[in-house]
């Protein structure tokens, strides 16, 4: 009760708080499950049907075709959000003009600020084969035939990938920055002091003085691969559906296009699940707890 008379004020700060998160966030987590397990209709009864609705999406192929979708592109954007903003972040740390480093943040940032809708458009201009300007530099530089890039299969996954590489790849690269701003510069003075040359220093001392950060990044890259809907959904067409419908396309197509909720409820609670399952391995396999 002391505590509680002590601290009273901050007590009352937090009700607002804990209310919208019970309200706006667990308690449609709480009827999107008590959905998976219903026949829901829009209208009438909705009688509970146990774990029908998981077992047809687990019978389902499509399901599994957007599994594979989700995790081969998934697996590409977190490796390359990963380890391309790492190599621009040390390669921006070895630029001595400041200038130039502060010029060269500001563009890789401006993608991050752009919608998907916005980034999509952009794209589908740039890759056009009529007008884009990529196949402006294959028919005049290169002396090739245009190519229709968002209409060909083996390239739809790698446009998925590029692109949002492309879109966060200043975002995450402030964050390297601003860790290896925060590395004691002692550590790089004794360096110096034993002879170590300027990739010795990023071997021996910016990388392993950049673990913790690497391991937040990762981690938070991780949460985001099974979600990945807007970008697909922006550049989809019918020629590389099959190639690019990941599962939280299969969720909308279930829920929204179809008005098959139920299903489309166990779907996600597939990728909740799948998430968690996949947070916890990398917490686990990156000592995550260590940071």
């Amino acid at each position: 009760m002391k505590v509680l008379k002590r601290y009273g004020a901050l007590y009352v700060m937090m009700v607002p708080v804990i209310a919208y998160f019970l309200v706006f966030a667990y308690y449609p987590l709480v009827k999107g499950l008590q959905t998976s397990f219903q026949d829901y209709r829009l209208m009438g009864d909705r009688p509970y049907v146990g774990f029908a609705n998981y077992s047809a999406v687990m019978h389902d192929s499509m399901f599994w075709d957007a599994m594979v979708n989700t995790l081969v592109i998934g697996g590409g954007i977190l490796l390359f959000t990963f380890a391309a903003p790492l190599i621009i972040a040390l390669s921006l740390n070895e630029v001595l003009r400041t200038w130039y480093k502060k010029l060269a943040q500001m563009v890789l940032y401006v993608p991050h600020l752009l919608s998907w809708v916005v980034v999509g458009g952009i794209w589908i201009f740039m890759l056009s084969p009529d007008s884009g300007l990529v196949n402006m530099i294959l028919v005049h530089v290169f002396h090739r035939a245009p190519f229709n890039f968002l209409a060909d299969s083996t390239w739809a996954r790698w446009i998925m990938i590029w692109l949002a590489t492309w879109k966060e790849m200043g975002y995450t690269c402030i964050l390297f920055l601003a860790g290896i701003v925060s590395i004691n510069p002692s550590l790089y003075e004794a360096a110096r002091i034993d002879g170590a040359t300027r990739w010795q220093q990023l071997i021996r001392v910016t990388l392993p003085q950049l673990g913790n950060t690497m391991k937040v990044v990762f981690l938070l890259n991780t949460l985001g691969i099974l979600r990945i809907f807007d970008e697909v959904f922006v550049l989809r067409n019918p020629t590389i559906a099959t190639k690019v419908d990941v599962l939280m396309m299969y969720t909308f197509q279930k829920g929204i296009l179809d008005i098959k909720l139920g299903p489309a409820s166990a779907a996600s609670f597939f990728v909740l699940l799948l998430t968690l399952a996949l947070t916890l391995v990398v917490r686990r396999v990156t000592r995550f707890d260590e940071v």
